[in-house]
């Protein structure tokens, strides 16, 4: 009888291994054919069809087709973009180190924001500065990306950049030589009066972690009692940074990260290697729901592993790895590799993406998402990103400062050219962390607004020219037309009542411009601070050690049993 069991066991075991060498020998066939066809099929059209292809284009066209249909992390980089690509690891390019936008109302291209430190800030570029050419090339009438083209270049090259400076109509030029303009990953930190240290990260690009740990250390040895993490808006980038950063506040040996893949090369176990810096100081993470892929790491890690408080609102869902690939003619490419899976064994992809009919996506929802449990037994949930300990949105910005701030919006450009203006009449002004418009420069950019007929759309007059329609084709509007037309008259457009209304808002909005201009990004952020509802929760809870503690200490019904620890 065993003799027959294991002859069936051989039988059934040979019938599988060919089964699966089949299916290779099939995949295999079908990827060979397909290759085949793609490349007879350009062949005669570039042969034989009526207009000559270029190459870079139909092709180009095939591969962006192609690798969209799978995921929006696999991209391919010719040669000529492939400094993007490294730009985007590394956050260093070569250039003159100034953000630059399309100015809507001249239709020129501007100096928005010289970085500190840089050849742009050296040379005494100021925000609004007109850019009329670069060497011998003329950029009056180009987009941004061809202007940033011409001003970026080799390390050591030097270029003569000639603008135009609104506040006196000079046109000045300025011979300034490229270097390597590292973007700095921490925007700002500091310690409060109160003793609560403040770090906002804006990337995971490589070596960010060291200058994480020296800002951490810096603050800690000024007396900082509690750590607020700032990981809004950072969409992510480094896995290996986000486990070194988390490595500082737990101790050595924990399971901080799993990485699985379809070939063994991408499954690893990420493990804290060094001994950290605090394992007590109480912590809070800041999240919304641009937070993604190794801030997710980041924060969720701190989450499952019970050493922090997410507070804010669910990010964004980024469970994916991506690794790099050269490609023939110094081009490469990024694609997904893998899945992560923190500490307490949940994955956050918050999209499956599926690759038949060209690609499409599925969003997770929370009714398919499995629990999970930190380490203290809190339930936590997969898919759908970090869902954070204390949910707490921002004030929402109305639909007026949306024209005033996002460029492009306002064709009037009213907010840059009173920024400038004032630029131009203040020499100096108050410290980043004090600075205020008052209500007399509030009122100097009400009466400019009104005379450049800054217009916007009012979100309730469209939401009621919507309901009008549905009304009138349903037949009731001339039962509530009395109604109605009072509605209207209340909700009527009125610019100087839409600015009163909102002029606090309007102020912290101009007052954080202006504050960029003269103590560039470290500023903006630490001036922001000041209006900064989430992070003044942040402090609250850290100042209440009762309540900090209460939210992160397990809870007091038993708990299933733990998944996939």
């Amino acid at each position: 009888m065993r003799r027959i069991f294991l002859l069936l066991t051989l039988v059934l075991l040979g019938a599988v291994h060919a089964v699966k060498a089949q299916d290779e020998t099939s995949h295999n066939f079908k990827v060979a054919k397909n290759m085949q066809v793609f490349n007879e099929i350009y062949s005669y059209l570039d042969m034989m069809y009526i207009d000559t292809l270029n190459a870079d284009d139909v092709v180009g066209t095939a591969i962006k087709a192609m690798l969209r249909s799978l995921d929006p992390y696999t991209v391919y980089y010719p040669e000529e973009k492939v400094q993007e690509l490294k730009t985007m690891y590394t956050g260093k390019y070569v250039g003159m180190g100034s953000l630059i936008r399309y100015n809507s109302k001249l239709k020129r291209v501007v100096v928005d924001e010289p970085y500190a430190g840089t050849p742009a800030a050296e040379a005494g570029l100021k925000k609004g500065d007109i850019i009329l050419s670069v060497d011998d090339s003329l950029m009056t009438d180009k987009d941004v990306s061809y202007v940033s083209s011409h001003l970026r270049g080799d390390a050591g090259t030097t270029f003569v950049l000639k603008v135009k400076r609104p506040s006196t109509d000079k046109v000045m030029s300025f011979k300034i030589t490229r270097r390597a303009i590292d973007m700095e990953p921490i925007s700002y930190y500091g310690v409060r009066n109160d003793g609560i240290g403040y770090l906002q990260l804006g990337s995971f690009t490589d070596g960010c972690a060291k200058d994480v740990r020296r800002a951490f250390i810096e603050m800690k040895d000024k007396g900082m009692k509690g750590f607020v993490l700032d990981l809004r808006s950072n969409g992510g980038g480094s896995v290996q940074e986000a486990v070194n950063i988390v490595n500082m506040f737990v101790p050595k040996g924990v399971t901080i990260l799993k990485q699985r893949g379809r070939m063994k090369r991408d499954n690893r176990d990420y493990l804290s290697t060094v001994e950290p810096l605090d394992t007590v100081m109480p912590m809070v993470v800041l999240v919304d729901d641009d937070t993604a892929s190794a801030s997710e790491i980041t924060c969720g890690s701190l989450q499952d592993l019970d050493r922090a408080l997410v507070l804010g609102t669910r990010t964004y869902g980024k469970g994916l790895v991506q690794g790099t690939m050269d490609i023939s003619y110094n081009g490469q490419m990024k694609f997904t590799t893998s899945k992560y899976y923190i500490p307490s064994g949940r994955c956050i992809q918050a999209i499956n993406y599926k690759h038949d009919g060209g690609g499409y996506k599925e969003h997770i929802p929370d009714s398919l998402t499995r629990v999970f449990y930190t380490r203290n037994g809190r339930e936590v949930r997969d898919g759908g990103g970090i869902k954070p300990d204390i949910e707490l949105k921002p004030d929402s910005l109305p639909n007026i400062a949306y024209y005033l701030t996002i460029s492009g919006m306002d064709s009037t450009e009213v907010m840059l050219d009173y920024v400038v203006d004032y630029i131009a009449k203040h020499p100096t002004i108050a410290p980043a962390g004090e600075f205020m418009i008052t209500d007399d420069d509030f009122a100097q950019f009400k009466q400019l607004a009104i005379d450049y007929g800054f217009t916007y759309d009012a979100e309730s007059e469209r939401v009621l020219g919507t309901l009008k329609k549905a009304m009138t084709f349903e037949g009731y509007l001339d039962e509530a037309k009395e109604e109605f037309e009072a509605l209207e008259k209340k909700l009527k457009h009125n610019l100087a009542k839409d600015l009163d209304r909102h002029k606090e808002l309007i102020k912290q909005l101009i007052t954080t411009e202006i504050v960029g201009a003269y103590y560039f990004k470290a500023g903006t952020v630490q001036n922001s601070l000041n209006y900064d509802k989430q992070m003044k929760e942040a402090c609250r809870l850290i100042n209440n050690p009762d309540e900090y503690r209460s939210v992160l200490a397990a809870p007091k019904t038993p708990q299933q049993p733990q998944q996939q620890r």
